[in-house]
C-alpha cells in the first residue's frame, strides 16, 4: 500500500523571495533553486537540498502537490523529481490526473457548492462594495469557485477582515488572510475532501500532510500525521492538533525540515 503525501506548496515547500527568511549571514545562506518563473521573472524557490529531498520523496511515496492555486498558476511551477500523477488545485476544487482535471470530481464539487453555499456572485459583489480601493490592489476570481483580494497589508483594517469573516460565515463561506491575499472560500471547498478521495482511489494506508495557513488546517487534521512550519497563519494562531507537529523552522529552511519529516515517516516501520 502506498504512502500518500499531500503538501501545500507556497510558504510550505516553495517560497517567494520575500518569504525566504534568510536570517543567517550571507556567506552561510543556502543555495537556492528557482522552481517557478512568471512573466519571464523568477518567482518561487526552494533550497537545493530540499530539491534533492523532494526528488527522493517522489521515488518513495505518492507525492500530491496540494494548493489553493488555480490550475494555471500551479502548472507554471516546475518541481524537481518525477512528475506527480495527482495534484489538488483550487483548494480541492480540482483533482488533476496526469495534469488534467478529473470531470467526475469537478461535477461533485460544483453540485455540493450550489446546494450548501451562497453563490459566488453574492460574495464577489460584497467584496467589491465594502473593500476600500485605497488598500485593494486587485480583485480576483479563481476557477469560478472562490474569490480573493490582493491588498496593501499595512493599510488593511483588521476590523474589516473580522467583519467579513462573520458575514461570510453566515453564508457558508470562510475567510483567510495569507500574506497580501484575502481569500473568501466556500466551506465545502476543502483540500481534505480531495485528500480523502485520492486516499480512497489509491488505497493508501498512510497519509501525511503539511501546510502553513488556515486553509491547510483541515488537510492536516485529515492526514494520519501532519506538520506545520514556524511561520504562517497557523503558527501565528499557535494552532495545534493531535497528530500535527509544530516545527520551529521558519522560511525556506522549514521546507527542508518538512521534507525530511516526510521521508523519515515513509521509512518508519508500519
Amino acid at each position: 500500500m502506498p504512502v500518500l503525501v499531500a503538501s501545500d506548496l507556497d510558504r510550505t515547500l516553495i517560497y517567494s523571495s520575500a518569504a525566504l527568511a534568510l536570517t543567517m549571514p550571507d556567506a552561510r545562506a543556502p543555495r537556492l533553486l528557482c522552481v517557478e518563473v512568471h512573466e519571464s521573472r523568477p518567482l518561487s524557490y526552494m533550497t537545493e537540498t530540499a530539491a534533492a529531498l523532494l526528488t527522493e520523496l517522489g521515488d518513495t511515496a505518492l507525492f500530491v502537490p496540494t494548493t489553493t492555486r488555480t490550475r494555471k498558476q500551479y502548472q507554471r511551477i516546475n518541481l524537481p523529481g518525477p512528475p506527480p500523477t495527482y495534484a489538488i488545485c483550487a483548494n480541492g476544487g480540482h483533482i488533476l490526473v496526469d495534469g488534467v482535471s478529473d470531470p467526475s470530481w469537478q461535477a461533485r464539487v460544483t453540485a455540493r457548492l450550489a446546494e450548501e453555499c451562497a453563490p459566488l456572485d453574492e460574495i464577489r459583489a460584497h467584496l467589491m462594495a465594502t473593500a476600500d480601493p485605497a488598500w485593494v490592489r486587485k480583485h480576483r476570481v479563481a476557477e469560478d469557485l472562490f474569490a480573493y483580494l490582493v491588498v496593501e497589508r499595512e493599510l488593511l483594517p483588521e476590523e474589516w477582515v473580522k467583519e467579513l469573516a462573520v458575514w461570510a460565515e453566515n453564508r457558508g463561506w470562510t475567510v483567510s488572510l495569507q500574506g497580501r491575499k484575502i481569500y473568501a472560500v466556500p466551506k465545502p471547498l476543502t483540500k481534505s475532501a480531495a485528500l480523502h478521495e485520492l486516499s480512497r482511489r489509491t488505497g493508501a494506508d498512510l497519509t501525511l500532510a503539511a501546510g502553513d495557513s488556515l486553509l491547510d488546517a483541515d488537510l492536516l487534521l485529515a492526514a494520519d500525521k501532519g506538520w506545520r512550519p514556524g511561520h504562517g497563519e497557523l503558527a501565528d494562531a499557535q494552532w495545534t492538533a493531535p497528530g500535527v507537529s509544530a516545527l520551529p523552522e521558519r522560511g525556506v529552511l522549514a521546507g527542508e525540515r518538512i521534507l525530511r519529516e516526510f521521508l523519515r515517516q515513509c521509512r518508519a516501520p508500519r
